[in-house]
């Protein structure tokens, strides 16, 4: 694995540790209540019906295979909690995106020395709301079509078997597109720009996503872990001179 893979649990350890100074607290608050609410409502649900999905994913075994079911039991069980994780992520950080954009403004202001107990606007926080709101959508066209076809594949038998596998990358990558579009929308740097920044810093992307989706998928820390992750993804951009490239 090459070194700059190694820097993204760096990046995400000192988001942790900034949403966790006094000049920072303020911004992490709401999104904060707002990701325990659906966190709370989301979880009921999946206790209510986790059993009935995974039996719905399970391919149908002739009899003379049926021990294979308890082979591909757990292997289904990863592949719907990866699904919920996908749709809680997603669903909390359309809901949260203005005041994650608002906390990696804040953020880079903090890391750049440039403020270090920057004060809190609600003009400022709802004059970003279209603009982030529009970018989360861009986010999710994006992720739909590939998660389709995800979950198509998760459906065919035979095939369904790397569909685990497959989502778990895919996720890693969309942990990196998730967070680090935060910092550079701040720039205005555009989508596809966006994501050739992502490609030529792939090692280190992939990096910051891995640990950061390891995070996100242990109950209860998710709910810190995201707001740290758009700190820590606001230090990668800036570390890796984000602004830079766009000529800034």
């Amino acid at each position: 694995m090459p070194t700059q893979a190694l820097s993204g649990p760096g990046y995400l350890g000192a988001g942790l540790r900034l949403i966790l100074s006094p000049g920072l607290r303020l911004f992490v608050l709401l999104p904060l209540t707002i990701n325990l609410l659906l966190f709370i409502g989301l979880s009921v649900l999946a206790f209510q019906q986790f059993g009935s999905w995974v039996d719905a994913l399970m391919p149908g075994l002739p009899a003379w295979l049926s021990f294979l079911e308890y082979l591909l039991w757990p292997l289904f069980v990863v592949l719907v909690l990866l699904i919920l994780f996908f749709g809680f992520t997603l669903l909390a950080n359309l809901i949260a995106a203005p005041f994650n954009g608002f906390l990696a403004e804040k953020v880079e202001a903090v890391v750049r020395g440039q403020d270090t107990s920057p004060p809190f606007s609600w003009g400022e926080l709802l004059a970003m709301i279209p603009r982030t709101l529009g970018r989360e959508l861009r986010k999710l066209g994006y992720f739909l079509p590939r998660a389709l076809g995800l979950l198509v594949l998760s459906l065919i038998p035979g095939l369904n078997l790397i569909a685990a596998p497959l989502w778990l990358l895919f996720g890693v990558w969309m942990m990196a597109v998730q967070y680090i579009d935060y910092p550079a929308d701040n720039h205005k740097m555009g989508w596809d720009e966006m994501l050739a920044w992502l490609r030529a810093k792939r090692w280190q992307s992939l990096g910051f996503g891995a640990v950061t989706y390891a995070a996100l998928l242990v109950p209860g820390l998710n709910i810190l872990l995201m707001p740290a992750a758009v700190a820590g993804a606001t230090v990668f951009w800036v570390r890796e001179d984000g602004a830079t490239r766009l000529g800034r």
